[in-house]
């Protein structure tokens, strides 16, 4: 892993990734989608409204995923000093917090129908919340460390921190007495409680919008290589004109 963080070799193997990224990204959600949407049938029991569970699972897993992926970017900075470990932070930061928005947003959507109200301060929700904020946090920190032309290790203290978040929104459920279901799915266990005439499309949109992210934190990096690249050139103009 050391070798790709060169960004010269990453750009070597981010160009044709994020086109392969994207690609499949598009060819598993599109179908997900449409069969999530309109070929399964109705829930038993939450009827149509149970359909967001198709964009609502991908979100909640990349909501916490990128939270990982930001604290092993965090670590190799803190460590190791990886150039890129800053700039995989930056890039992986406004994608994770769309899809925590997104998994909040759907939730309340969800949780209206099925628990007569948009929200609910429990431990799964709120917990959520926290990670959104600490997005937030985490987005502006690292803007303001890259303007000042410093080293990210403060950013990186609270990636590597923030991952604590992960474990209580995982097992939340339970820790504590909640109005959120229990975990429908044991990806260790390979069990499931949703019936097979649900789930099919799931694993479709899950990886789809998986590949997606993957992509679009590759573009979101090759731009901040660039956007780099440019700012040192220009420095040295203005040197060489002085």
């Amino acid at each position: 892993m050391h070798r790709f963080a060169n960004p010269a070799r990453f750009l070597k193997l981010a160009r044709p990734a994020t086109t392969v990224c994207l690609v499949l990204g598009l060819l598993l959600l599109l179908p997900g989608l449409y069969g999530g949407l309109f070929v399964t049938p109705p829930d038993y029991q939450q009827g149509d409204s149970a359909r967001i569970l198709y964009v609502h699972v991908p979100a909640a897993w990349l909501g916490m995923a990128a939270w990982g992926g930001i604290a092993a970017a965090s670590l190799s900075t803190l460590v190791w000093r990886h150039p890129l470990g800053a700039v995989a932070g930056r890039a992986i930061a406004p994608v994770g917090a769309l899809f925590a928005f997104l998994c909040l947003a759907t939730g309340s959507i969800w949780g209206k129908p099925t628990w007569g109200t948009w929200w609910q301060w429990e431990g799964r929700l709120t917990s959520m919340l926290i990670l959104f904020f600490l997005y937030l946090a985490y987005i502006a920190l690292a803007g303001a460390e890259r303007e000042r032309g410093g080293e990210g290790r403060g950013v990186a203290i609270l990636g590597v921190v923030g991952i604590v978040m992960l474990p209580i929104i995982r097992y939340s459920v339970d820790f504590w007495q909640v109005l959120h279901q229990k975990n429908s799915i044991d990806f260790l266990r390979g069990e499931s409680s949703i019936a097979d005439e649900l789930l099919w499309p799931l694993p479709l949109t899950v990886l789809g919008f998986t590949f997606l992210f993957a992509g679009i934190v590759f573009v979101r990096m090759r731009t901040d290589i660039a956007r780099t690249k440019r700012e040192a050139r220009l420095r040295r103009q203005a040197g060489d004109a002085a």
